[in-house]
């Protein structure tokens, strides 16, 4: 049986290098569901952030930034927490320099580690 969207979407999320960033939209690309970044972002935020080995909190919005919202229960900062830990630098609003920081993996590369499981 196929790996549903979701176990894709978690799956490119989980290789994702420590002290590195993507965007929703580049793991939505990734796991082949191409402008899927609100999907992206709802399989990411039912992930507890206590309790996941999936590193959720290495993904961020196409402008850079965490994104910040009184909805997300306090998980956008413990997302900014877990990214300095990392040694990526967050200001208190969130964003952060994403071109520095950012997970160019190959796509054939990720392809083929997505067949192999």
């Amino acid at each position: 049986m196929p790996p549903t969207a979701q176990q894709r979407i978690l799956q490119v999320t989980a290789m994702i290098p420590r002290g590195t960033v993507t965007t929703y939209g580049r793991v939505a690309e990734l796991a082949g569901y191409f402008g899927a970044a609100r999907q992206v972002g709802w399989v990411l935020r039912r992930q507890d952030p206590a309790d996941t080995t999936i590193p959720w909190h290495r993904v961020v919005n196409a402008t850079g930034a965490i994104s910040m919202s009184t909805g997300r229960n306090g998980s956008d900062w413990i997302q900014r927490e877990l990214l300095l830990e990392e040694g990526v630098p967050v200001d208190r609003s969130g964003r952060l320099p994403l071109r520095a920081y950012l997970w160019m993996p190959d796509p054939l590369q990720v392809l083929q580690d997505l067949a192999g499981d």
